[in-house]
C-alpha cells in the first residue's frame, strides 16, 4: 500500500508541472513589517526582527539538525525555511503538488520524522530535513482522510490541528470540537472518537487511544521534562467580556477530563450545561488566562540566551479577540517558573478598536536560544533575541 501511495504522489509531481522547492519571495513587505516591529514593546535587552515571510504562517517544527524549519498553515500550503544567522536563508513550498486541506499541524520526532496533520488526515515523512524535496514520493499516510474524525464532523471551525511527539515516542494530536458549546447528543460520539480532546497513537498510526477529554479547542501543546503534557485551550464565546477565562492545562497521565462543555473555562459553568451534572474529578487549569484572547502555540523555554529567570518559563502566543467589546491579545505572553499567572512579553500588534498590526500564532525556540513567533495576518515569522544592556 505504501508503494502504491508513493507511486501516486510521484505521478502527481510529474503531472502537475510544479517543481518541488517553489521559492517564496522575501522582499515583498519586508520594510513594512520591520516598521511594524519597531512598535513592539519588549523588556530591556530584548529585540525583535523579521526572520522570514511565509504566507499564512501558523505552526512551526524546528529540525534538530539545523537544516530545515517546517511551517504549517490553515489553507493548502506548507513551507520549509532554510535557517540563516539572522534571517531565514530561503523559504520554499513543501510538496506543492500534493493536495493538502488545512495542513496546520507540523511536528518532528527525535529521529527526524515529520508528521503533517491536516483537518482529517495524518501523513509522515521520514528523515524530513534531508529528504523534504522528495516529500511527494516519500510521504506515507498513517491516518487516511475520514479516519481522523468522521467526515460528517468536518468543519472549518476548530479544525486547526496541532501535534507533538511525547516522551513515550507516541504522536499526540488535538481534536477541537466544531461548536461553541457541544450539543448534549454529540457527547457519546465525541467520547468515542476523541473529538473535543487529545488523542495519541504509535508513530505508524496504530494503537490509537484517547489521552484527554473535556477540551474545547487546543491549538498549542508542549511537553515538560517530567513527561507531562501542557496545552492551551480556547474557551466559550458569548458569555461576556470578562468571562470565562482561557486555560493552560497540565496532563500528567491519560484519562483526565478538563471539564468542557460542562465548564466554559476555569470554574465557570456554561449556560447550556448549568443543570447537567459534570463528570467527577474534573481537572481545572494550572493557569487561568485572559478571556477571549485566543491563546494558541505554547513552548517551554530551554535555552540560555534569555536571562536566568526565563529558563523553564512557558511562552505562548495570543492571537487576539474577536468576541470582546474591547479586543485584547495579539501578543506573546510568558508564565515564569513557579508562578500561575501570565504577563505580556512582546506586545504592540493590537492597536485598539478591533484592529491588529499582526496576530501571533505560535512560538518555537531555535538552537541558539532565540524565540521564533509566527504571525498569520502578515504571513511572517519573527525572531526575538536578547543581549544584556
Amino acid at each position: 500500500m505504501r508503494i502504491a501511495l508513493a507511486a501516486f504522489f510521484l505521478c502527481s509531481v510529474l503531472s502537475s508541472g510544479v517543481a518541488a522547492g517553489e521559492t517564496v519571495s522575501q522582499n515583498a513587505r519586508s520594510a513594512e513589517l520591520e516598521s511594524i516591529l519597531k512598535r513592539i514593546k519588549l523588556s530591556p535587552g530584548f529585540s525583535i526582527s523579521l526572520y522570514a515571510i511565509a504566507p499564512g504562517a501558523r505552526t512551526l517544527a524546528v529540525g534538530r539538525e539545523g537544516k530545515a524549519i517546517f511551517v504549517g498553515t490553515e489553507e493548502k500550503n506548507v513551507y520549509v525555511m532554510t535557517p540563516g544567522e539572522n534571517r531565514a536563508a530561503k523559504v520554499e513550498r513543501f510538496a506543492p503538488s500534493l493536495p493538502f486541506v488545512m495542513p496546520h499541524g507540523v511536528c518532528l520526532s527525535t529521529d527526524g520524522v515529520l508528521f503533517l496533520v491536516e483537518r482529517n488526515r495524518v501523513t509522515r515523512f521520514d528523515d524530513a530535513e534531508n529528504t523534504w524535496r522528495d516529500a511527494a514520493a516519500m510521504g506515507k499516510v498513517i491516518v487516511k482522510s475520514g479516519d481522523l474524525i468522521p467526515r460528517n464532523e468536518e468543519s472549518r471551525g476548530h479544525a486547526s490541528r496541532v501535534c507533538r511527539i511525547g516522551p513515550d515516542n507516541k504522536l499526540y494530536i488535538s481534536l477541537g470540537q466544531p461548536y461553541n458549546v457541544s450539543p448534549l447528543d454529540k457527547i457519546p460520539l465525541y467520547e468515542k472518537t476523541g473529538i473535543g480532546g487529545i488523542i495519541r497513537m504509535n508513530l505508524d498510526g496504530s494503537h490509537r487511544e484517547i489521552f484527554a477529554t473535556g477540551i474545547r479547542n487546543s491549538v498549542g501543546m508542549t511537553f515538560d521534562r517530567d513527561g507531562s503534557l501542557w496545552f492551551t485551550d480556547n474557551q466559550v464565546d458569548s458569555m461576556g467580556d470578562n468571562q470565562p477565562p482561557e486555560e493552560i492545562n497540565r496532563a500528567d497521565r491519560p484519562g483526565l477530563n478538563f471539564g468542557f462543555p460542562w465548564y466554559g473555562g476555569g470554574h465557570v459553568r456554561t449556560n447550556e450545561y448549568a443543570r447537567v451534572e459534570p463528570p467527577k474529578d474534573v481537572v481545572f487549569p494550572v493557569v487561568e488566562t485572559a478571556p477571549h484572547a485566543a491563546g494558541l502555540g505554547i513552548t517551554f523555554y530551554r535555552g540560555e540566551m534569555f536571562p536566568k529567570e526565563y529558563r523553564g518559563a512557558l511562552f505562548y502566543a495570543q492571537h487576539g479577540s474577536w468576541d470582546r467589546s474591547v479586543p485584547i491579545g495579539a501578543r506573546v505572553m510568558v508564565t515564569l517558573p513557579g508562578t500561575t499567572t501570565s504577563a505580556p512579553f512582546a506586545e504592540g500588534w493590537n492597536i485598539g478598536s478591533g484592529s491588529y498590526l499582526g496576530r501571533p500564532v505560535d512560538v518555537a525556540e531555535l538552537a541558539d536560544g532565540s524565540l521564533l513567533v509566527t504571525d498569520d495576518q502578515n504571513g511572517a515569522i519573527y525572531r526575538i533575541t536578547y543581549q544584556k544592556p
